[in-house]
């Protein structure tokens, strides 16, 4: 039906749907559209049409008075529809706006949100598409923010925690039936509880964009669970809203950031600008391809398909502008409207690609480094896409971290005892210097992860050889082939008491090894319980107990402590928490979240841990380092270093300085530079000597230590004070014989015991054994231990 109502010119910009109190103003960007409809639905399921009639740079535009937050709309675009020449309008389809604040219901795959008519590829599909598509909805901008603040963590002092917003919360004990897998479910008291005393610092979350579950997954009974599917880049996915659709979806996201920050807890989003859910020149007509396919879409020199660097059978043109101004736009809203700290951009290698190649020297990428908003966030990329060259960790320009996926390699290959591994292993351990110091990065650029939600649970990393997909319904051609990773003698579940001893063994080592390593940690939800997929690596279509966290009974918390601060050690002795995974009659789930706990905050309460700047190999004299005792990229024998850190002012060693219990508690030397002034970091061989070349490239070596010294630090603290902290020597025993290791002699003297992944408690209560230089320490195959020294 066409309309009568009021309509007048309105605004070019902003574009979208904006309220301003008294009405809406409409505008949507096509080159290709002779005319575009505004569609005012109504619950009827009948509509208003109004033609927008003022145009300025292809941006068709209108104000509606009386038009409020909750109206549902969409356009009809009449336009050239001719795919051998790469356009796509269709007026019979409702589309949607890609600037929509919110979208309502979902979609029906109904023959008619196509194009096409099945069976005839070639035909044009004149089915109105309304009654099966979803609907943009005007929202209300206006939010009572409060003081709400951005906790703005440094990334040094930064620990990630990646989830699902369902996945995390659906199957929590403690919230109501009603909030289970909401944005309303993030926000509760006993989710914030468990992250701010885990010592997560940023909620990386998996896609909250609005996205569209594919034909073919729900024809087989399943969904696109992670989301990575987008068909709306400003609006909160509505099924995640325990507050309805209209509108209620982002009032829900706002309240949860703004309780979320209130604990001091980042919230980061987990972003998908690469393609959108439209697919291949087979998909749907959703809103980009009925508004103007040959704008929105890189297309192929048959203009009918498109160049697909994504593996989802489209990628958006980077090289047009309005695409570029669609996601700037799109990021600035997210930070300044609902206040997200930052983003990792998937398959961001797609990003940089203005042409053919991936450029580093892309708009994209000078566009997002002169934005006075986004500049200021959190970007993380995923360094890599399905296309040729895709593959570019190390890569990204400097205001960028990037996803490791080498340190994420190496790890898993030293532990489960891949020859030749050390040296590269050592690299990782410190930062990734051959990574990302050439273009004057810092270690702070490697965001380090053993797992994510792509690929294995950390507890399917030690329990399986080979990928167990078959509930996908793909016959076992999704998800990785090669995982790294190894079952510990057993494929899948297991009650043999030495295979589950040592995957638990194996589940502490590189939990440990994240913790103790330079650049930024990421842990994946779930593995802190155990979570296991039942050896399912490519879960993103399982929107079930597959992939949902299954939280200990009764989920256990204790009140959150002040963000900042730093808890008592009896904090981590209380409850009986420290029981080995496996152990009969005993909650694994409980002894392994209680030494996730104590690595994380024995990382944030020691600086040494989370250096700023890469090693230099040499000692370090009033904040300068010298290097007589090593190359500056590479510490002895040409490894590669990490970077410089210390104890910032004011956190001591003694009992409330540090989580891990019994770490702190001994006595510290009266003067650790009266030892006359040591390297900031040393490498020893098993047998107490310094490391070698032929020790670095030996077949089987797979043992070494690592000297950390918290007094030889070349980064300032933030007045410019010099910096110190508590010194460690980390012993790593990634062979599967236990090895005698002799504790040096040029670090120190004394040493405490404040990690052995080999015992039944990893981290011991009251601390382990005292140690002196010169003494024996055997370490069981495949075990790290650290000594702090005295």
């Amino acid at each position: 039906m066409m309309s009568s109502m009021q309509v007048w010119p309105g605004q070019a910009y902003p574009l979208g749907a904006t309220f301003d109190g008294a009405g809406t103003n409409f505008a949507v960007f096509s080159e290709a559209a002779r005319r575009i409809d505004l569609c005012l639905l109504h619950d009827d399921g009948s509509e208003t049409r109004t033609e927008l009639r003022e145009t300025d740079a292809f941006v068709r535009h209108a104000y509606v008075p009386g038009v409020m937050p909750g109206q549902r709309y969409g356009f009809r675009v009449r336009g050239p529809y001719a795919p051998e020449k790469g356009q796509r309008c269709n007026p019979a389809k409702l589309l949607l706006d890609p600037y929509a604040r919110a979208m309502s219901g979902h979609i029906r795959w109904d023959e008619s949100v196509y194009g096409y008519h099945f069976g005839r590829p070639d035909e044009r599909n004149d089915l109105d598409s309304a009654p099966h598509t979803m609907a943009s909805v005007v929202v209300n901008p206006y939010f009572d923010w409060g003081d709400d603040r951005s906790p703005r963590t440094e990334y040094h002092r930064t620990v990630i925690y990646e989830a699902h917003v369902k996945g995390l919360t659906m199957l929590h004990p403690e919230l109501p039936p009603e909030l289970r897998g909401t944005y309303a479910g993030l926000a509760h008291p006993a989710v914030i509880s468990h992250l701010t005393e885990l010592g997560v610092t940023t909620l990386e979350l998996m896609p909250v964009h609005q996205f569209v579950h594919d034909h073919r997954l729900v024809d087989g009974g399943l969904s696109n669970y992670w989301g990575y599917n987008t068909i709306g880049f400003f609006a909160p996915h509505n099924a995640y809203a325990s507050w309805g659709d209209r509108g209620g979806q982002v009032l829900e996201f706002k309240h949860a950031v703004r309780a979320l920050h209130q604990a001091g807890i980042e919230v980061i989003l987990d972003v998908v600008y690469n393609h959108t859910a439209e697919g291949s020149h087979l998909g749907p007509t959703l809103s980009f391809r009925g508004l103007d396919n040959a704008s929105y879409y890189r297309l192929a020199e048959n203009r009918r398909h498109y160049t697909d660097t994504t593996g989802t059978g489209n990628s958006l043109r980077m090289s047009n502008p309005h695409v570029l101004q669609l996601i700037m736009d799109s990021l600035r809203y997210w930070v300044s409207e609902m206040h997200v700290d930052g983003f990792r951009f998937d398959l961001a290698a797609t990003l940089a690609r203005q042409f053919h190649e991936v450029d580093r020297l892309s708009s994209f990428f000078d566009l997002v480094q002169q934005d006075p908003v986004v500049s200021q966030v959190k970007l993380i990329a995923e360094p890599w896409d399905l296309g040729e060259g895709g593959y570019q960790v190390g890569n990204f320009p400097p205001l960028w971290t990037e996803w490791n996926g080498k340190y994420r390699d190496t790890v898993r290959d030293l532990w489960r005892g891949v020859p030749r591994t050390l040296a590269e292993f050592a690299s990782r351990l410190t930062g990734s210097s051959d990574l990302y110091q050439d273009d004057g990065r810092r270690p702070l650029a490697s965001i380090n992860f053993v797992t994510c939600h792509d690929g294995f649970t950390l507890r399917d990393l030690v329990s399986y050889d080979e990928k167990h997909n078959a509930a996908n319904g793909e016959g076992g051609r999704d998800g990785e082939d090669h995982n790294r990773s190894w079952n510990c003698g057993a494929e899948g579940e297991s009650d043999d008491p030495e295979v589950l001893e040592l995957r638990a063994r194996q589940t502490r080592n590189l939990i440990a090894t994240l913790m103790l390593s330079q650049g930024v940690p990421m842990l994946s939800h779930g593995d802190e319980f155990g979570r296991t997929q039942g050896g399912n690596n490519n879960a993103y279509c399982q929107d079930n107990e597959v992939s949902w966290v299954r939280w200990p009974e009764p989920a256990r918390h204790r009140e959150p402590r002040e963000h900042g601060e730093r808890g008592e050690h009896g904090e981590h002795q209380q409850r009986g928490e420290h029981r080995e995974p496996g152990e009969p009659g005993e909650r694994g789930e409980d002894s392994l979240l209680a030494f996730v706990r104590a690595m994380v905050w024995l990382r944030r309460d020691h600086p040494v841990f989370r250096r700023r700047r890469f090693f230099h190999g040499g000692p370090v004299h009033g904040g300068r380092a010298t290097a007589q005792d090593g190359p500056q990229d590479g510490g002895r024998e040409g490894v590669p270093g990490g970077q410089g850190g210390g104890r910032e002012p004011g956190t001591g060693g003694g009992p409330a300085g540090c989580a891990v219990p019994g770490c702190c508690d001994g006595p510290r030397a009266a003067s650790d530079r009266s030892r006359g002034p040591l390297a900031d970091i040393a490498w020893f061989t098993p047998q107490g000597t310094e490391m070698t070349q032929r020790d670095w490239q030996a077949a089987r070596a797979g043992a070494l230590s690592v000297f950390l010294n918290g007094s030889a630090i070349s980064e300032p603290g933030p007045r410019g004070e010099r910096i110190t902290d508590d010194s460690f020597l980390l012993l790593v025993n990634a062979g599967a014989e236990e090895l005698d290791f002799v504790v040096p002699q040029e670090p120190g003297t004394r040493w405490l015991t404040v990690v052995d992944t080999a015992r039944r408690v990893g981290v011991p209560p009251g601390g382990g054994p005292e140690l002196t230089a010169g003494e024996k320490v055997p370490l069981t195959g495949r075990s790290l231990v650290v000594l702090r020294r005295l």
